[in-house]
């Protein structure tokens, strides 16, 4: 028989062994899959403390939406004096001038200070940041994204299409959003603070809801802030995303800058299908 420390040794040898076998077995998954997301998981998660912080959400909101708004001031102003640019403009007789984009830009970084940043840090008191060690896989995250995607779709256009038909609720909470009838990016959450606290609402509970990987989480909240800027960018380019979609499945600028236009119709911010289901569904190049 083996004394008892032999025995402890053993055991201990044997946990090492399978400790090796699976870091050996997970460095070996990562080596043979060539599409793993657990490096990108890795960098992420050693930025920890900050995503951590009651800052982070608010930096990460207002960064990604400057950022995908950059792009397009850039082109407001080209387009006034470059016609190979002015060409993409949905309403080339449109421009918005400094005069127009300084007061979205005043309500924004209001909005964020004001208004979001205490929400986020309520949140971040009463509930904690949790990142897993493991990363999700690719197909996974696409899935995940693609459903938080079709649930804020479907979300927001029962949301707007009730603020349209109720006129107490268009008057009171929408009516800020349509000040502008042709758009530009800035005019993107140029909102009242309902308007923007329940669209806000949507976006964060629905990766809970669907019990979505933080990693799911943060690139579908950068997917729909970009979505929600192109929508209002007043450009189809052509590489915008309703022409990337097949079918007209996806409506993109023209169809949400038809509905500033047009006022009943396209009340989806994204897809077509519910609108076409509704009979709200109008066709940019046959309306325009």
């Amino acid at each position: 028989k083996s004394s008892p420390v032999t025995a402890a040794s053993d055991s201990i040898n044997m946990n090492c062994s399978v400790q090796h076998r699976v870091l050996l077995s997970y460095g070996m998954e990562k080596r043979l899959d060539p599409v793993t997301l657990q490096p990108f998981w890795d960098f992420v998660k050693a930025k920890e403390p900050l995503i951590k912080s009651p800052y982070f959400p608010v930096l990460f909101s207002f960064t990604a939406y400057m950022s995908f708004c950059l792009p397009y001031i850039a082109l407001d102003f080209l387009s006034t004096k470059i016609p190979a640019v002015r060409k993409y403009k949905i309403q080339p007789l449109s421009y918005p001038t400094l005069g127009m984009m300084v007061p979205c830009m005043v309500q924004c970084v209001y909005h964020h200070v004001v208004l979001i940043f205490p929400v986020t840090v309520a949140h971040w008191y009463w509930i904690s940041v949790d990142l897993p060690v493991m990363a999700p896989e690719l197909p996974r995250v696409l899935l995940d994204v693609t459903l938080c995607l079709l649930l804020f779709d479907f979300q927001y256009f029962l949301w707007h299409l009730l603020h349209h038909k109720v006129p107490w609720l268009y008057k009171t909470f929408h009516k800020v959003h349509h000040k502008h009838v042709s758009t530009f990016a800035l005019t993107t959450q140029y909102s009242s603070v309902w308007e923007l606290l329940s669209l806000g609402f949507f976006a964060a509970i629905n990766p809970v809801l669907l019990k979505c990987h933080p990693l799911s989480e943060m690139i579908f909240f950068l997917v729909n802030i970009w979505l929600s800027v192109e929508d209002h960018s007043g450009y189809e380019l052509p590489w915008s995303t309703n022409r990337l979609m097949p079918f007209g499945l996806y409506g993109g600028a023209p169809h949400h800058d038809l509905h500033h236009l047009k006022f009943r119709c396209n009340y989806a911010p994204y897809f077509t299908h519910w609108d076409r289901l509704f009979g709200t569904l109008a066709h940019a190049r046959s309306q325009q």
